[in-house]
């Protein structure tokens, strides 16, 4: 909700500065406010003429919140925390990682440090160069730092939480002293987060004297993007209504890719390219029956959602996850049923990932049904988390709509079909001019370049795309005078080319300089968007060497990978380079902003 104020008296302000003012208070969520009043309050204190010191990294006295996060889940986090020490009279600094000077940790006195982590455990891309800087000689003794830290992951992989667990091991290494054991949530981290927020704020409050200030702004210039006047988020999202919801694949593609747009008009919700959507969806009425009478459940019977009671099926159907199989799941199950054949599977952790991927939690029932109790079975489920999909328009060519670019998950096993659950929402239950909830969750992470005339570089096959039909409109809508080049590669021409007319146009118009299309099933040898990265090595690394910027999104598992390799080569191949050196060059293109990933 936006704030407008209207100030009682001007303090001897002119017109012109109140109206700045009271354009800056409508940007900011209360939280935010009530950090601003407190901060100015103690710029009064210091007397006239105080001014905003330049750098960042936490006042003597002050709660410092930095954050690293890849899809938003970690900001949203940080920024709720920071709202919750404003309110209980905390001064705090909210600040990114990828915008915290390193050097200035060392005067960091108090930290509450909210991180995800990626892939195979690695770091958020904004804070590889704070990681860098811990685990090089230039790590300073941190043996006045108080901290604790909340760390992000998904069950479902290996390395769970391990850029938080090194990270709060490498601050006690170097002096620090843990305030808070270590928090690890999962995905369904709702509960987990309001239950940790205000242990660290009374934590810290207890240790920071009151009347503190934090040594710099924590807003400007740390959110990345001004906060839209109205503020949606993943706890308090947008009701709306879906517009269109078209297939963009042909009759006879082995995919079903929609093109979905969404109505904002008069919402007040902006976005950027490069952002993600969020969007909250119900589970399948008819899985939702089968699970019923797999586990011989009444519909009626009652559960308990935050204490609140609820029939089981409403339950089902709003507020727990029935299509993402992780190996809790398995496990607990197996447990709940007494059933010896799922625990030998649940006890053999490599056979049970495998397991687990090629299968939902419908399947599970399935081969081992039971009759149990709705509150046992539900006790046993993650909560409903709303899924991120790449935006695929820019606002300013669309204005008062924002488009997806959606695969629906679909597919034979176990001898049954099996639908995505919030793909299945969108591109099939969903109608159009009904309701559907959203929020924008803002990538920094994945951003066109700031300066409009550097060349940039899109590597976008299937819905790998969406961002990228983004960037291209913005840049057309702007005249940005830099070249564009893109990447597209689907399994067919005539059947999988997303927006084939849209870049033919953009071709045309001067808007995409140059575009390079992989086929892969159009010919006897399989060509896939990393063999045109690797035939056009020269251009490639000329445009590098121009300032190019590279973006990469889609698949994080095999393509993603495979576009990381065919770029090393070109390194390697075009710039004279070591595999070592060519690994240390992307890093650094990374570090620069210059080689960003939205994969998934």
């Amino acid at each position: 909700m936006s704030t407008q104020p209207t100030p009682l008296g001007t303090a001897g302000l002119d017109a012109q500065l109140v109206g700045q003012l009271n354009a800056l208070a409508s940007t900011l969520t209360p939280g935010q406010l009530a950090w601003v009043g407190g901060y100015f309050t103690g710029l009064s204190a210091q007397g006239a003429g105080a001014a905003l010191p330049a750098a960042a990294g936490g006042g003597e006295n002050a709660l410092t919140i930095l954050y690293g996060s890849q899809t938003g889940h970690a900001r949203s986090i940080a920024e709720e925390l920071n709202e919750a020490a404003c309110e209980a009279g905390v001064a705090a600094e909210l600040v990114s990682t990828g915008k915290f000077k390193e050097k200035n940790l060392k005067n960091v006195k108090h930290l509450l440090f909210i991180i995800s982590t990626q892939g195979e455990g690695d770091p958020p891309d904004d804070a590889l160069g704070l990681w860098e800087y811990l685990n090089s000689t230039k790590a300073p003794k941190l043996n006045d730092l108080q901290f604790a830290v909340l760390s992000l992951g998904d069950s479902s992989y290996e390395f769970y939480c391990k850029t938080g667990k090194d990270f709060d091991a490498k601050f006690e290494e170097l002096g620090g002293k843990r305030l808070l054991d270590r928090a690890d949530l999962d995905v369904d981290f709702d509960d987990g987060a309001e239950a940790w927020i205000p242990k660290a704020v009374a934590a810290m409050k207890e240790i920071i004297p009151e009347g503190a200030a934090p040594a710099a702004s924590p807003a400007f210039g740390a959110f990345g993007a001004t906060a839209p006047a109205v503020h949606y988020s993943r706890k308090k999202p947008l009701r709306t209504r879906l517009l269109a919801c078209q297939k963009i694949t042909g009759r006879d593609s082995e995919k079903d890719i929609r093109h979905i747009e969404i109505d904002l008009e008069g919402s007040g919700l902006s976005y950027l390219p490069g952002d993600s959507l969020g969007v909250w969806f119900q589970n399948d009425e008819e899985l939702v029956n089968d699970l019923l009478g797999l586990l011989e459940m009444d519909p009626t019977e009652t559960v308990h959602v935050h204490d609140e009671p609820k029939p089981v099926k409403e339950a089902l159907l709003e507020t727990f996850e029935l299509t993402l199989l992780h190996p809790a799941f398995v496990t607990d199950y197996a447990e709940l049923i007494e059933n010896e054949e799922l625990r030998k599977i649940a006890a053999e952790t490599d056979s049970l990932r495998e397991y687990v991927e090629t299968r939902q939690i419908i399947d599970v029932v399935r081969a081992y049904p039971d009759a149990v109790a709705a509150e046992a079975f539900v006790a046993l489920l993650r909560k409903l988390t709303p899924r991120l999909y790449s935006i695929a328009s820019s606002q300013t060519e669309v204005e008062d709509e924002v488009h997806l670019t959606l695969g629906v998950v679909e597919y034979e096993a176990h001898g049954h079909y099996h639908l995505g659950g919030a793909s299945g929402y969108l591109g099939h239950r969903l109608k159009e001019g009904e309701d559907v909830l959203i929020y924008v969750e803002s990538n920094d992470n994945f951003r066109l370049p700031d300066d409009a005339a550097k060349p940039v570089i899109m590597i976008g096959p299937g819905t790998g795309i969406a961002p990228f039909r983004a960037f291209v409109q913005e840049r057309a809508a702007q005249e940005a005078p830099g070249d564009n080049w893109l990447f597209f590669g689907n399994p067919h021409f005539t059947e999988d080319f997303l927006y084939q007319t849209e870049w033919q146009e953009f071709l045309e118009d001067g808007a995409l300089t140059r575009i390079d299309l992989a086929f892969s099933r159009d010919q006897k040898d399989k060509v896939y968007v990393q063999h045109r990265i690797a035939e056009q090595a020269n251009e490639i690394w000329n445009w590098i060497q121009r300032g190019a910027h590279l973006y990469v999104c889609g698949d994080e598992s095999r393509m993603a990978r495979d576009v990381h390799q065919a770029l090393l080569d070109v390194v390697v191949e075009k710039g004279g380079q070591t595999l070592e050196e060519a690994e240390d060059y992307l890093v650094q293109l990374r570090k620069d902003g210059r080689y960003q990933k939205d994969v998934y």
